[in-house]
């Protein structure tokens, strides 16, 4: 929106003063220093002026009352969901934040949500891409960061039809069932101990990730355990950052002096994830060409060798570079294994928090499966009160509390307010799927409600719940996530009973990061269920 304006009385002041210095050589050099002040603060205070002038010609949404230059950036509260739940209750479903020079609109309601993710799908279909962001995916080259266009629409498609596609899934089944079960007889050996259970989901799908990726897993009970909280760590220091408020990203023109270090620590962590890529690209390379040489073909190909195929034709329209291929891998690495294995955590702790509740998801796997028998995937589809705790606890702890923030390539409206071209619109699902206008008792973890109920899904149709988002730029691992998510919960709530540590109380807090967490990590005590030891094998 431009605006026509007419000469203020402070440019009129600003040309009298800029012309007497002109006209008058005889001043001294503290008098130009004056003047160089004085003409500074008239053009600080024109910009304002001129703002405020151009405030009253558009209707911004309401807000909480903001501080010169920093905006409401004193105000927020580290956890962020809850606290911009809190700020809806008083400013409406649709508001304003000030946060430096960056405007921050927030929505928290599934007609406004409608509005941006689905009639405005396409102006709202770029990101805002943070400092973190930008440092930790090769510049922002990934599915997640890309700006919508043909650069974006070619590395969805590459992830979509040869990452996580369902014939994709399909074929390697038995990289899952592997390692869940290698899983199994983990928790078998510590049976009577406690066992971090989000540490170890998270290491179970780092390596039918990394299976997937280049064939890689981590082997020994010694291992599993050292690397895969090693590597649990680099993975939650990174989305903690990417969630992170940074001043670099509030205040672009700070953004070289890395303030709050967030750009250094994201420097380093990427090249630990780097020096992993390149060690396997350099040996799936010299693999490849050591084929070529002989005339032969790969029988089976993983990610790394389609997308090093892929990097190597020269018929694209939209080039795909070695750039592209490291930030598909962090993208398959970051949001595969931190986003499912929290989900994970979550469920169990709910579950542990309510007998009953694991008691009836038992029963109905002893009905379908057999205390004779180990889980298969074949089963889940005939599950479904297990899939109606996986839909509930994403109602309650969504992997993605306020999703990605979306950014309008044009100023537009929402629910009768302008949104301004650029601004950073978040997307509050966490609230949403917690308002007791929508929800009966919203925060009692109750499955039934989804139980034989085909009304919601994970397609993002409807509104009112809608945890992997909407639109185009929905999460494209729901299949995978789906997938690994219930064939973990049913192996694991089949095969043991789970008790916390004596004397001990469940805690469901949360942690606030553009993935939630759990704020106490579970560990639980493991105790077989079936009689049969050679099922735990």
């Amino acid at each position: 929106m431009e605006l026509k304006t007419t000469p203020t009385p402070v440019q009129d002041i600003i040309t009298t003063v800029v012309s007497s210095l002109k006209q008058n050589d005889t001043f001294t050099p503290m008098f130009y220093t004056l003047s160089a002040l004085l003409l500074l603060s008239l053009f600080l205070l024109f910009k304002l002026l001129l703002a405020a002038s151009r405030s009253r010609h558009v209707r911004l949404p309401p807000g909480p009352r903001a501080l010169p230059l920093l905006g409401n950036l004193l105000d927020l509260d580290p956890e962020l969901h809850s606290h911009f739940a809190t700020l809806a209750q008083t400013h409406g479903p649709i508001y304003k934040l000030h946060l430096g020079n960056k405007l921050g609109i927030v929505i928290t309601s599934p007609a406004l949500a409608r509005e941006v993710l689905k009639e405005n799908d396409v102006v709202f279909a770029n990101r805002d891409v943070p400092v973190a962001g930008r440092v930790g995916t090769q510049g922002g080259h990934d599915v997640v960061w890309t700006p919508y266009g043909p650069e974006w629409r070619m590395l969805r498609k590459v992830c979509v039809l040869k990452m996580l596609s369902n014939t994709t899934l399909d074929s390697v089944y038995g990289l899952r069932r592997r390692e869940v079960r290698e899983t199994v007889g983990y928790f078998y050996s510590r049976v009577g101990s406690e066992v971090n259970v989000g540490e170890q989901m998270f290491l179970t799908i780092l390596n039918v990730i990394t299976s997937m990726l280049w064939g890689g897993t981590l082997d020994g009970a010694q291992e599993r355990e050292s690397l895969g909280t090693e590597f649990r760590q680099a993975v939650s220091e990174m989305t903690d950052l990417l969630g992170k408020p940074n001043l670099s990203d509030f205040y672009p023109g700070l953004a070289r002096f890395d303030l709050q270090g967030v750009r250094r620590q994201m420097i380093g962590l990427t090249q630990r994830f780097n020096g992993i890529f390149d060690k396997m690209i350099g040996q799936r390379s010299l693999k490849m060409k050591k084929e070529r040489e002989d005339g032969g073909e790969s029988k089976s190909k993983d990610f790394l060798q389609f997308l090093l195929e892929l990097k190597d034709e020269e018929n694209s329209n939209t080039p795909f570079t070695m750039v592209h291929v490291k930030a598909l891998l962090m993208d398959m690495v970051i949001g595969g294994s931190d986003t499912s294995s929290n989900a994970i955590e979550f469920s169990m702790a709910e579950i542990m928090n309510q007998p009953e509740i694991m008691n009836k998801a038992q029963q109905e796997l002893e009905t379908v499966v057999g205390k004779d028998n180990i889980v298969e995937e074949s089963h889940i589809h005939k599950l479904p009160y297990l899939q109606a705790v996986m839909k509930e606890t994403l109602r309650l702890h969504p992997v993605l509390p306020m999703l990605v923030p979306h950014c309008p390539s044009e100023t537009c409206t929402v629910g009768g307010y302008t949104v301004p071209k650029g601004s950073r619109v978040f997307i509050n699902v966490w609230a949403t799927q917690r308002d007791p206008s929508i929800w009966e008792n919203p925060l009692k973890f109750d499955p039934e409600r989804f139980y034989n109920n085909t009304k919601w899904d994970f397609s993002g149709s409807d509104f009112e719940y809608f945890p992997f988002g909407s639109g185009r730029r929905i999460c494209a691992g729901i299949a995978m996530a789906e997938r690994m998510v219930l064939y973990s919960l049913a192996t694991f709530l089949h095969s043991f009973d789970w008790k916390l540590p004596r004397g001990e109380k469940m805690d469901l807090s949360e942690k606030f990061g553009i993935v939630l967490k759990k704020k106490i990590p579970l560990v639980a005590i493991p105790t077989p269920r079936l009689s049969d030891p050679t099922l735990y094998e």
